[in-house]
């Protein structure tokens, strides 16, 4: 169904050379490259630093023009307003404004596709509950932590229920949980019929949630396909049996042997993933109703983030987690211990002896000024009176 669509983007021959002051070459950044990113595709665009991604996706958002080629998405220019309602960034940096809170921010980038106040309202209630900020909606954006001030820069990008959405290392900064969260919304929202493009470093999070890879190198495209086809070595097979008793085991070697002509092979146990583990962990705490006064898990996908179909509901549930504690929204307060009680009035203490002396001597001042003042009046009566006896 995706093939007889329009495609998302589409690029024939891009090219973006950058020149000096004089209008000389000095770097081809993106060198005659073709590419296309279907609808509902979860797409990676991955390469070494210098290798083009960075100026590939700004030319996309329209932040530069190219070279040569030809560059579409969703089927009109990347210059043209129409094309940026419905595309959804984050960049590298959550550039945010630190004054503002988690809620303050959302109005603001929602007012910037004029939403009207209902739509913010809702829109922001649901992001922040999908991403785990809902506890912190009245916080500023400062005192946030990296991977907190990341959340609140994945829901921005997803304010405007965007078709396309561009991620540059969207788990940057985020904890494990965190990664989790954001690699489970982005595979629902592909279920959703969004179309994502990504750019990270960090390969595994590729793996785990694009369809097909883009990679780069010098400004060209050295590879791409689908992650299936690239990462499938068919000249080996691996055999996944449960734990078996000793003769079996014995019987499959003395098999094995017979059978490979001398070669090496290799029997050993499966391995989970340290990712897998810590999840297990944390979810175990969970289950036991532990505290934390850090983020919590994500709620699930905000409503308007959909296509509207039948399949929705479906799809709904099948991603709908278990019901979580709701905590009140009232900032909490960190109370000091009685213990510090002593300390603090040592302190109250010093502070008021230092300031003893300072008030001595602001005493001593202002009385030598009254003094003073008054044998001004004196001298003053005593000249009136000659003046007066004068006349």
């Amino acid at each position: 169904m995706a093939e007889e669509l329009e495609p998302i983007v589409k690029a024939v021959g891009l090219t973006k050379v950058f020149r000096d002051f004089w209008g000389r070459p000095k770097a081809k950044a993106v060198n005659d490259i073709d590419f296309e990113i279907r609808p509902g595709e979860v797409v990676g665009l991955l390469g070494p630093n210098g290798s083009g991604k960075s100026t590939t996706v700004k030319m996309l958002l329209g932040l530069l023009y190219p070279t040569g080629g030809i560059l579409s998405v969703l089927g009109r220019s990347p210059r043209a307003v129409e094309t940026k309602r419905e595309i959804g960034y984050l960049p590298e940096e959550s550039y945010l404004y630190k004054y503002l809170t988690a809620e303050e921010t959302l109005d603001f980038f929602g007012s910037l596709f004029n939403l009207s106040a209902g739509d913010r309202r809702n829109r922001i209630d649901q992001l922040l509950d999908m991403v785990g900020m809902a506890h912190a909606r009245r916080r500023r954006v400062g005192e946030f932590s990296k991977g907190m001030a990341r959340r609140i820069g994945l829901a921005q990008a997803m304010i405007n229920d965007p078709a396309f959405l561009i991620l540059d290392e969207p788990t940057s900064g985020l904890d494990p949980l965190g990664c989790k969260e954001v690699k489970d919304l982005i595979l629902t929202l592909k279920k959703r019929g969004k179309t994502v493009l990504i750019t990270s470093h960090l390969l595994s999070d590729i793996e785990d949630i694009c369809d097909r890879v883009i990679i780069l190198y010098g400004g060209k495209i050295r590879a791409t396909g689908n992650l299936d086809e690239l990462l499938t070595v068919t000249d080996e097979n691996r055999i996944v049996t449960p734990a078996l008793p000793k003769e079996a085991m014995e019987k499959l070697i003395s098999l094995l042997r017979e059978n490979l002509d001398g070669e090496t092979f290799r029997i050993d146990h499966p391995r989970r993933s340290l990712e897998e583990f810590f999840l297990e962990v944390i979810s175990r705490a969970k289950s036991e109703s532990v505290e934390t006064a850090g983020v919590v898990g994500g709620g699930r996908i905000a409503e308007y983030l959909s296509r509207g179909d039948e399949t929705s509901a479906v799809l709904e549930s099948l991603t709908q987690e278990a019901p979580k504690v709701v905590r009140p929204e009232a900032e909490v307060v960190e109370e000091k211990p009685e213990a510090d009680a002593p300390e603090i009035s040592e302190r109250l203490e010093k502070l008021t002896s230092e300031a003893k002396p300072v008030a001595e001597a602001a005493n001593a001042e202002q009385k030598k000024a009254e003094e003073t003042a008054a044998r001004l009046d004196e001298v003053n009566e005593k000249l009136n009176d000659i003046l007066g006896n004068r006349k």
